[in-house]
């Protein structure tokens, strides 16, 4: 992977968990690293950024302070993305908001539109990019 583009990577994801920049920023700034998907597993605490030619980036975070709750609720996790959507909640609020929810973690699939989150018995909620 080239230098620029883990530099991109790296500044978006720092950018964004420190609460700097809001998710429709962080899908621009990776579109420009030419970045395809990437995950993030809130109980490993590792966001996994994928290119087109398979290369990966890893980058660690912590895990959660409160941990995980069992049960998934796919509207809470709903409620999140909302404020997420209207920029009333940033990232650092997002995932507190989405652990107390149940979700284990998520993929955003930049090419396809849209992100699965994800519970802890497979349990999962599609939300589409909006228009």
């Amino acid at each position: 992977m080239q230098e620029s583009t883990q530099h991109a990577i790296r500044a978006t994801f720092e950018a964004s968990n420190a609460g700097r920049i809001h998710f429709g920023q962080v899908v621009d700034q990776l579109v420009e690293a030419g970045i395809e998907s990437y995950h993030v597993d809130y109980r490993c605490g590792r966001s996994t950024y994928f290119l087109p030619d398979g290369e990966t980036l890893d980058l660690t975070f912590e895990k959660p302070v409160e941990g995980i709750a069992d049960v998934f609720d796919g509207d809470a996790v709903r409620a999140a993305i909302r404020g997420a959507q209207q920029g009333t909640v940033m990232y650092p609020a997002f995932k507190t908001l989405t652990q107390r929810a149940g979700c284990v973690g998520y993929t955003v699939w930049i090419a396809g539109r849209h992100v699965t989150y994800w519970g802890r018995r497979g349990e999962a909620h599609v939300e589409r990019f909006p228009d």
